[in-house]
């Protein structure tokens, strides 16, 4: 499927060990012709870390896309009624968003524009990263997995021996997909060898 002019919303959340997974697919998806909208929760926005300054991820998104991010939900509200998405992408997803999602809240840009999706009948794709996917995680993971119109970017254990719980989406296989979601498919096999 082309993925040319297609309105693909871009979630990004905290994980910000994944940005330098994530960053190169925003990229081929914009190569691809795709119109990305690029939105961020409160954390990505404001929080320095380790893996670096809010500000300058910021600016990468931004630099990337040709927009400015959405970071706050009245911002990425009128994504439902007034400029509906063909798909929403949250990459990389941690696990308070996951288990948010899961249980319906909408704190969060990312959040609003997902169920605005979800309310337009749109997929949504997920690529996680969390430290307690097969932990406490388990169950809002297991619910999302079996909800309508939503698909994951195949994930294995990142680290099984140090962090037995925790689970990485493969995000080079981020843009396929996204093309498979829009054909209201899971991409397979969802459960895979971890590779960063």
């Amino acid at each position: 499927m082309s993925l040319k002019n297609k309105r693909i919303g871009f979630g990004l959340t905290g994980s910000h060990c994944t940005y330098d997974q994530v960053f190169p697919q925003l990229q081929e998806l914009m190569d691809l012709g795709a119109d990305v909208v690029p939105i961020v929760s409160y954390t990505v926005k404001n929080e320095d870390s380790k893996f670096g300054d809010a500000d300058d991820h910021i600016s990468k998104i931004e630099s990337i896309t040709n927009k400015k991010v959405i970071s706050t939900i009245q911002d990425a509200e009128p994504l439902g009624p007034k400029a509906p998405l063909d798909c929403m992408v949250i990459a990389p997803m941690t696990g308070n968003s996951l288990s948010k999602l899961a249980n319906a809240l909408t704190d969060n840009p990312i959040l609003m524009a997902t169920k605005a999706t979800m309310r337009n009948r749109q997929p949504v794709v997920l690529g996680i990263s969390t430290n307690d996917a097969l932990g406490l995680n388990g169950v809002n993971l297991m619910r999302l997995m079996s909800s309508k119109l939503i698909y994951f970017i195949p994930f294995g254990q990142d680290n099984p021996e140090k962090k037995p719980t925790s689970l990485v989406a493969n995000m080079d296989l981020l843009v396929p997909s996204v093309e498979h979601a829009l054909e209201k498919k899971q991409i397979q096999p969802l459960i895979i060898p971890y590779s960063s």
